[in-house]
């Protein structure tokens, strides 16, 4: 076994896809994106929500201990997709001495929809429960999975806005680095599909207003520059990698280079018009390979007008006239803040694995490269910080 590269040895979802790489890939594979209309506050509303199947399997977890009945659904989707994740990468046979692994799973919310009950409650009683806190603190999501999986660690949670989830692979890569672990789970999880956490996306003015037509109409126009109107529509998920040292039969990816930057801001929410910060983790994650070597790019680009235009300038800052096709998944899926990066490195595994590019069907996606041999992937959050990993295959 090689011991000079770290790899992704699993990978594992839930979002609007599905609940397996099997359905991800199905869904990717034509056209329709997989977002539909709720009511929110009076108003049809755009999202990216599990389909029903999904549900059930949640809801399922949830009976099926009573500690976890009270659980929000941020913990109850990690604690499924990591159940995957762990039975995929084989680290499921035991859990002492050697078998011990690292958890880093992150979120941008957190428990925003106990929260907000629980301070409902509050407001109409004068007090509220006992378990208020312990079940909204944000390091509950990588506490609980740690149980589950029965690891003692180290675990951690954070959130770092919608990079939440490749900042945790950046954690667990060093981890494994440094010689202090040999395998970490890292990933992201997301429920936020609450009145309030739409509500506050609406206020910024991003939030998606097109009318609802037939499969083919697009409310969420990611990558699309000539749009007029920010499209931003917001999703719900999980995803999980199971990362080790050296490459092995179940070595899916090769993580061959880590970028990331954050800049100074003018506005809470934007970054530069160039995205300063994507150039800077681009080059990073790209030090010491030739830029001609990067066959697709998985974009960030959240289907507002200055975010995606930003992405694109900074990609051609740093790739000149040969830029590599570029894709993105947000407009079937929505944005899953915490969890869209780990999703995003999803679709460059399978387009790794299948030998196929992921095109979005509403623009010129540019020349598919005729071998799929390395993927950029890029996220950013809120707060200007950048990250960007390059996969190769094994």
């Amino acid at each position: 076994m090689a011991t000079d590269k770290i790899t992704i040895t699993a990978i594992s979802s839930i979002s609007p896809l599905g609940e397996n790489l099997e359905d991800a890939w199905e869904s990717y594979g034509n056209d329709y994106h997989y977002l539909t209309q709720e009511n929110f506050d009076g108003k049809s509303t755009w999202i990216g929500r599990l389909n029903e199947s999904t549900m059930e399997s949640i809801e399922k977890l949830g009976q099926s201990n009573s500690k976890y009945k009270n659980l929000d659904n941020s913990v109850l989707y990690a604690l499924l997709v990591s159940r995957n994740a762990i039975k995929s990468a084989g680290w499921d046979k035991t859990y002492e001495g050697e078998n011990n692994f690292g958890i880093n799973i992150g979120s941008s919310r957190g428990a925003t929809g106990l929260f907000e009950n629980f301070h409902k409650d509050y407001l109409k009683k004068g007090r509220t429960s006992s378990l208020t806190s312990p079940t909204t603190t944000l390091g509950n999501i990588s506490s609980w999975v740690a149980h589950d999986l029965g690891t003692i660690g180290p675990e951690f949670s954070h959130s770092i806005t919608c990079s939440t989830a490749l900042h945790a692979l950046l954690n667990g890569f060093a981890w494994l680095m440094s010689g202090m672990a040999d395998r970490f789970l890292v990933g992201g999880s997301e429920a936020p599909l609450t009145s309030f956490t739409i509500a506050q996306m609406k206020a910024l003015k991003i939030y998606s207003n097109k009318i609802a037509g037939d499969g083919h109409s697009y409310p969420c126009r990611a990558m699309d520059l000539d749009k007029k109107e920010n499209t931003m529509v917001l999703g719900e998920g999980a995803s999980m990698a199971c990362l080790e040292k050296g490459v092995s039969k179940n070595s899916l990816a090769v993580i061959k280079g880590i970028g990331y930057a954050t800049e100074t801001l003018n506005h809470n929410v934007s970054i530069s018009s160039d995205a300063k910060c994507f150039q800077k983790s681009m080059e990073m994650a790209l030090k010491g390979i030739p830029k001609a070597d990067v066959d697709i790019i998985v974009m960030h680009a959240p289907g507002t007008i200055k975010g995606d235009q930003s992405e694109n300038n900074a990609i051609k800052k740093v790739f000149g006239e040969k830029i590599p096709f570029l894709t993105t998944n947000k407009w079937k899926t929505g944005h899953t803040f915490g969890a869209s990066g780990m999703l995003s490195i999803e679709l460059a595994v399978l387009m790794l694995q299948y030998q196929k590019t992921i095109s979005v069907p509403y623009i010129e996606n540019g020349k598919d490269p005729k071998d799929i041999n390395s993927i950029l992937v890029n996220a950013v959050g809120f707060g200007g910080n950048a990250v960007s990993i390059l996969l190769s295959k094994v």
